[in-house]
């Protein structure tokens, strides 16, 4: 009869303890996901529209790029400039892509100016890139020293960011194995 209360008792005791720490793990994901903009971790207005061929968080940041459409124009430029080796070489980066709406915004004999001046087109595709992963808690009221040597300030809240204050992130928070991206709709120029 003793040796029974004995095991109830510390069975007892043991349930005291494992369920506040099983509540407290539970309550901690939970808060991670309330804080996180949305369940996939993605945000913002475009990324529904962000058409996309297949799952990136495994790939390299160019071949990750490559996967959405909209960055084609990007994943391009990137080539041509041949900055695919030395972004996908790097660990830890975050890219603040321009979508094919940020080259419209261009008009067609300016890109034709920067695809031929291949300096001027690294300077301003290595612009978009820092040398740090970004989370979007970052993003509230950042400063970012570039891959260019520049910097580049990141301002809002909630879901709603520019870089620059102007360019609007349109989904963010997007992974690769080696970067975050966050797809921005306008070309940023590095100061002069």
């Amino acid at each position: 009869m003793r040796f029974t209360r004995m095991r109830t008792a510390k069975a007892t005791a043991a349930a005291v303890v494992v369920i506040p720490l099983a509540l407290g793990g539970l309550a901690s994901p939970s808060h991670a996901q309330d804080a996180s903009p949305s369940p996939s971790g993605t945000f913002g207005p475009g990324c529904s529209g962000l058409a996309q061929k297949a799952q990136t968080a495994k790939d390299k940041v160019v071949e990750a790029a490559a996967a959405y459409p909209q960055l084609s124009q990007l994943v391009s430029a990137m080539v041509r400039a041949k900055l695919n080796d030395t972004l996908d070489g790097k660990p830890n980066i975050t890219v603040f892509a321009p979508n094919q709406q940020a080259f419209q915004k261009v008009t067609a004999s300016q890109i034709a100016s920067l695809l031929s001046n291949q300096g001027q087109l690294k300077k301003t595709l290595t612009y978009h890139v820092v040398d740090k992963q970004i989370t979007p808690e970052e993003l509230s009221n950042g400063s970012f020293t570039t891959v260019e040597g520049s910097k580049l300030t990141t301002s809002g809240s909630g879901t709603d960011f520019k870089v620059n204050g102007k360019a609007n992130i349109v989904c963010g928070n997007i992974k690769a194995a080696n970067a975050t991206i966050y797809v921005i709709d306008t070309i940023l120029q590095p100061p002069s």
